[in-house]
């Protein structure tokens, strides 16, 4: 069987290209622009991985891979680079790409389609228990740094609900929560600008107040790259939507700890003392549906996680 994975020379997508292979899995991965071949996937490919150019909006283009390959199922983890079209641009990627997306699944009939979400759907949330479920409710707006990520994945979640329901074809939602670890080069969050700063002995770049207590669901990549391709490959889901993520609130001062195991001259005095008083709590996703449904465990906690990146950093990797 064969698995297309849009954006499979991405981040998210190389990692979830290698899950699938350990699974038995032949994937195709494209790329819009940039080619990369990690060592951790470059050995597969010509062999159980190839690598295909993809613009998501061109459809015939993507109807050639189609004939090309045995499709089977498809990981639409694609995505624009946060605020870099303008916003007719940005419209037509997501949309027009989500659309072919949709019409390339029912055309090849293919077993399931998962579309990647996140967990900025759950924007201002402040659930009680501290978990983000899948059932909560969502607001319709979405502001601040992430509001356009959680407007097109809400987009994407609503379209492919309606889309599962007039055709019948297996949609499943991936609701990725805040990913970090090799390959990734936006530095968009914590942990990455943390390891990063410590391996190369500088203090991190920081944006804005960072306290000790503050945290959230901070799950490293391999983890999620094999959450995604255990979804895909599951031989039935009982739910439309399921978030990816390691369960946990790790915090700033948990990152910094372990950091320290490996880097002991790493300072975290850059930290404040306890919690934002504008904090909304440190919230993180409930993971009992992957784990019910599919087996998932995550491998990757902070502990194992940061030592991991460590090495990868320091073996002369680039990202």
């Amino acid at each position: 069987m064969t698995t297309l994975v849009t954006g499979g020379l991405g981040f998210i997508g190389l990692h979830t290209g290698r899950a699938l292979i350990d699974e038995g899995e032949d994937v195709v991965l494209t790329q819009y622009r940039v080619a990369r071949e990690p060592d951790f996937i470059k050995s597969e490919i010509g062999k159980h991985a190839n690598v295909e150019q993809l613009d998501v909006t061109d459809y015939d283009r993507l109807m050639a891979i189609g004939e090309k390959y045995k499709i089977d199922r498809i990981a639409h983890l694609a995505v624009p680079a946060l605020n870099a079209l303008s916003a007719e641009d940005d419209f037509k990627v997501n949309m027009i790409g989500l659309l072919n997306i949709l019409k390339a699944g029912d055309a090849w009939q293919c077993q399931r389609v998962g579309l990647a979400s996140s967990g900025t759907v759950y924007g201002g949330a402040r659930p009680q228990d501290g978990l983000n479920k899948e059932d909560m409710l969502l607001a319709v707006s979405s502001a601040g740094p992430a509001g356009a990520t959680a407007t097109w994945k809400k987009c994407f979640e609503l379209v492919g609900s309606y889309w599962q329901g007039r055709t019948g074809l297996d949609i499943v939602n991936l609701r990725i929560a805040g990913i970090y670890g090799p390959m990734y080069h936006s530095m968009a969050n914590l942990p990455s600008r943390l390891v990063h700063a410590a391996v190369k002995g500088e203090a991190p770049q920081l944006r804005g107040d960072t306290y000790a207590e503050d945290g959230g669901d901070s799950t490293y990549v391999k983890d999620c790259g094999r959450g995604v391709a255990l979804l895909m490959l599951a031989e039935k889901l009982n739910h439309p939507t399921y978030n990816v993520a390691s369960g946990v609130a790790t915090t700033a001062g948990q990152m910094v700890e372990e950091i320290q195991k490996v880097i002991p001259d790493f300072k975290g005095d850059f930290l404040k003392e306890g919690t934002n008083p504008q904090s909304r709590g440190n919230a993180h996703a409930d993971i009992s549906r992957i784990k019910a449904d599919t087996g998932y465990e995550p491998r990757y906690y902070a502990d194992k996680a940061i030592p991991d990146y460590i090495a990868w950093l320091r073996a002369g990797n680039a990202e």
